[in-house]
């Protein structure tokens, strides 16, 4: 994957520290409005609490992604201008993050759709999708903020779909959980190769040991979602904020685009042997 496409957070504003909003839950400690810089927030827009997220209750901000927006909108958008020394620009800059992030995260999905081979077929209408939407997320800020992100999102959308219906096609019996209410599911060792679960809400179930391989997983919610000894090897649209919402183990398997996130329990150690 492109490293355009991988947060880059030295050559970023602290853009998701501030932008966004979140409310007091078990992702966050506290409430904070859109706009208003997060109090952990240190002056270089590092984050004075980075190595201890999780024990400080913030998880949600580990398992947060930008596919490389914030790097695109500090240094490219707004030329390497920071909203604390040019303050005019800090309202305009907070609105664009959230539309370019949306339109990097159909360039992380365009770019892994033009690596399968069983959807060579639209690999030319896929690359022209790609083009153009590398080409949007390039415009200025007057452009990014009268976007109209949803078209552009659902006519990606249907390319994907189709592509996701190529590389699923061979394996028989797929079963169709699209948009299903899979919260708390016991799908403990199912058989899910070439599913189609696309958004499916799979909030705390249990998908231990479970075979996902080629299963469509875009947009799917897995928010605590055990996967521990799951194969998840040529998995499709599975990202990385995914895996880092989820619980795994050292027998989660993955594909090698993948990196598997820190919190995730270590593999067992070999006993060694009694004499």
């Amino acid at each position: 994957m492109s490293d355009s496409l991988k947060a880059d957070c030295e050559s970023c504003f602290g853009l998701c520290c501030v932008a966004l909003p979140f409310a007091a839950s078990a992702d966050f400690a506290i409430d904070k409005d859109a706009g208003q810089p997060c109090p952990n927030l240190e002056p270089d827009f590092r984050c004075g609490i980075h190595r201890d997220l999780r024990k400080r209750g913030f998880p949600g901000c580990t398992v947060y992604d930008c596919f490389g927006a914030g790097q695109k909108v500090s240094q490219v958008t707004f030329d390497g201008r920071d909203w604390r020394r040019a303050p005019e620009t800090a309202t305009q800059m907070f609105a664009v993050f959230p539309v370019v992030r949306q339109l990097h995260e159909l360039l992380w999905y365009l770019t892994e759709a033009l690596t399968l081979d069983p959807a060579r077929e639209l690999h030319d209408e896929l690359r022209a999708a790609l083009d153009e939407t590398a080409r949007l997320s390039r415009g200025d800020a007057d452009d990014l903020l009268v976007m109209d992100v949803p078209a552009h999102r659902q006519a990606v959308n249907k390319l994907l779909l189709r592509t996701s219906e190529l590389v699923r096609a061979g394996t028989p019996r797929r079963k169709n959980r699209r948009g299903a209410d899979l919260i708390g599911a016991k799908l403990k060792g199912a058989d899910l190769r070439a599913a189609d679960l696309r958004g499916a809400y799979l909030i705390g179930a249990d998908l231990r040991g479970a075979d996902l391989r080629l299963a469509d997983l875009i947009g799917a919610d897995l928010r605590g979602t055990e996967l521990g000894g799951a194969d998840l090897t040529g998995s499709i649209f599975l990202t990385q904020p995914q895996l880092n919402a989820a619980k795994g183990d050292g027998a989660t398997k993955l594909s090698p685009t993948l990196t598997r996130p820190a919190h995730w329990s270590a593999p067992d150690r070999p006993r060694r042997a009694t004499r």
